[in-house]
């Protein structure tokens, strides 16, 4: 549970007859090298001592959440996905093992020695492409490299950090039965993919009694010449014939991946000049990044699916029945490190909210705090704040952000021998 989310929940339908209990907080996820069995522990110790009924264990993060929630709902009686289902998303590379099976969408893909001396991208792969560990936060450890000695470089970082989950994981996979093509994998592993390009997509959608639904389309636009998300758009703007091969692709890989009672976002990317779309990566669970944006144009934000689910309900959503016609989540970033100061209190967001009107301000930082120390960073930049606006278009959407931005005077500055001149964030 964390509080920019709690409000959120208490607005689904019914919401008056749930009780919310944080199970673990966010600092004891996010310890430098989480340990699955002393979380679940934690987890078990407060899920003992509750006096009442436990009635769902759900949760909108990636690992360790997504993983625990599974093992946590088959010893409580509550409905889960299975660990498979869910381990096939996670782990990047057993992912695309079973993408393939079903679909052609995909990057070219390969296993990275972390072991060699001069480690080679694997046969038949060119650059430019990508590399990252099986499993990452927020593309944490994730590089896009144009030529060997880029490639080299970013695997010499991968294998300094990629312990810090990878070692997690594999007591994960310990958990569930392997098959051959996954026994000698473990979680320790690098992949590389072949770079995808045009416009990059989030298909939101849920598998409820073995029939998948895909309730929302979302772009997401980055900031110029990087891989750091802009904001994130609701309703998408690409044509429905798009929209409906999208949604298709999702269904097919969810089929195979055997997911049910859960919900799923899956990002993907668009080529308008080749007519073509390619398929990133699965997460075994909606985004929690976009409960605000369907709240303001469905009326109902995407949090409710994920609750009915665990209660065994109808998880539809209704549709366009919000007060706005679009909405988007703004990042506003630095691309340099830097130590947050004047920070806005909860007073002065407040103050800024009520100004504005469909506008909701989640400030990142803590005043004084140094960047390169948060939590859940990609590996180009740092949030600053996440702005929520809604409006009738995209020109109200960025008008109302760029106002925010200005009345809260959110800045930081370079730290002593950080090399940064400026510590300015990249414009807009």
């Amino acid at each position: 549970m964390d509080d920019a989310n709690r409000t959120t929940l208490e607005a689904v339908p019914g919401a008056a007859s749930y009780r919310f209990h944080s199970l673990l907080t966010p600092g004891e996820l996010q310890e430098d090298e989480v340990s699955v069995p002393d979380l679940l522990e934690r987890a078990r110790a407060v899920l003992d001592s509750f006096d009442g009924s436990i009635d769902a264990i759900v949760g909108y993060w990636d690992f360790p959440v997504s993983t625990m929630i599974p093992l946590l709902a088959e010893q409580y009686g509550t409905r889960s996905t299975s660990l498979e289902s869910v381990v096939k998303c996670e782990h990047k590379y057993w992912s695309r093992l079973e993408q393939q099976k079903v679909i052609d969408e995909i990057p070219r893909f390969g296993k990275v020695d972390l072991d060699a001396a001069k480690p080679e991208p694997p046969e038949g792969m060119r650059f430019p492409m990508w590399v990252k560990p099986a499993l990452s936060y927020s593309s944490e450890l994730a590089y896009g490299v144009a030529d060997l000695e880029e490639f080299r470089a970013a695997v010499d970082k991968i294998r300094e950090g990629i312990g810090r989950l990878g070692r997690p994981f594999e007591y994960v996979l310990d958990q569930i039965e392997l098959p051959e093509e996954m026994s000698r994998v473990g979680g320790m592993v690098c992949l590389a993919e072949e770079r995808m390009t045009g416009l990059q997509v989030a298909v939101e959608g849920y598998v409820h009694r073995g029939a998948v639904t895909v309730y929302g389309v979302l772009d997401s636009i980055n900031y110029p010449d990087t891989p750091s998300f802009l904001r994130h758009q609701y309703p998408s703007r690409l044509p429905q014939p798009v929209q409906e091969r999208l949604a298709e692709a999702s269904t097919r890989v969810i089929r195979q991946i055997g997911m049910d009672s859960a919900t799923f976002s899956i990002e993907f990317f668009y080529d308008p000049g080749q007519d073509e779309i390619k398929l990133l990566e699965i997460n075994p669970r909606h985004s929690q990044s976009h409960a605000e944006l369907f709240d303001y144009v469905d009326g109902v934000p995407n949090h409710h699916c994920m609750l009915a689910l665990a209660f065994g309900r109808d998880p539809a959503l209704p549709h366009r029945a919000g007060p706005y016609l679009c909405a988007a989540k703004w990042y506003h970033r630095w691309f340099t490190d830097g130590v947050a100061h004047q920070v806005p209190s909860a007073e002065e967001t407040a103050r800024v909210e009520e100004e504005i009107p469909g506008v909701r301000i989640d400030v990142v930082p803590d005043e004084g705090q140094r960047l390169r120390n948060l939590s859940q960073q990609d590996s180009y930049s740092y949030e600053l704040a996440h702005i929520f606006t809604a409006g009738e278009d995209e020109n109200e959407l960025r008008e109302k952000y760029d106002r925010a931005i200005a009345a809260l005077g959110l800045h930081g500055t370079a730290p002593t021998g950080s090399g940064s001149a400026s510590g300015q964030p990249r414009p807009a």
